[in-house]
């Protein structure tokens, strides 16, 4: 006769290797933990939370004016906009705004109010309409400075690295100290050399 001690290790092990072969079914059914990595995206708000926020904390702003119909428009969303890169330096140096040239709903900002203006089948928001100067085009993206100052409208699509210098070029001031073609293969090219390299 086993001792009593031995004859109980050994029900213990055979016990954990049946556990192994077939976990219960609370157990098999637990998914193993994920590692959510949360996607990086431009921090997108409306042109009325931008104003209100540069009245405290002023900042660029860089308003990307789309309609719904815009094929152009949605591919700067899908190639441009999304990448890293672009991404990092929009959030932290500009107010990223959004704006539908044909939404209908009126727009104020401090004292002054924006309306939808209809025209046959399509018409366009005054709002759009004075960013763009009245050239309506889309995409457009405007830039204005920290008071709400229009800097330049730049109408159609613009691939990663031609919008990574244009935000660069404005968001760094250097549109007050060099011509752009100048700031392209001189300042950028230093500081910015590797930004989208790795993107490809």
């Amino acid at each position: 006769m086993k001792p009593l001690l031995l004859l109980f290790a050994e029900l213990c092990l055979a016990a954990l290797g049946t556990l192994r072969m077939n976990p219960p079914a609370d157990l098999a059914s637990v998914p193993k933990k994920e590692i959510k990595h949360e996607a990086k995206h431009i921090n997108w708000i409306t042109v009325e939370e931008a104003y209100k926020l540069t009245q405290k904390k002023p900042k660029k702003f860089v308003i990307d004016v789309y309609t719904d119909w815009c094929g152009w428009c949605k591919v700067m969303d899908q190639k441009t906009f999304s990448k890293p890169a672009i991404i990092d330096y929009v959030n932290e140096n500009f107010y990223a705004v959004r704006l539908n040239a044909e939404q209908t709903a009126p727009i104020t900002l401090g004292q002054q109010t924006f309306k939808y203006v209809g025209s046959g089948g399509r018409g366009v928001h005054e709002l759009a309409a004075a960013l763009m100067k009245n050239q309506m085009s889309y995409p457009t993206t405007v830039f204005m400075d920290e008071k709400f100052q229009l800097i330049q409208p730049i109408p159609g699509y613009m691939e990663p690295r031609t919008f990574h210098q244009i935000i660069t070029y404005f968001g760094s001031n250097n549109h007050q100290k060099e011509p752009f073609d100048q700031f392209k293969t001189g300042t950028y090219a230093k500081a910015y050399q590797t930004s989208l390299t790795a993107e490809k």
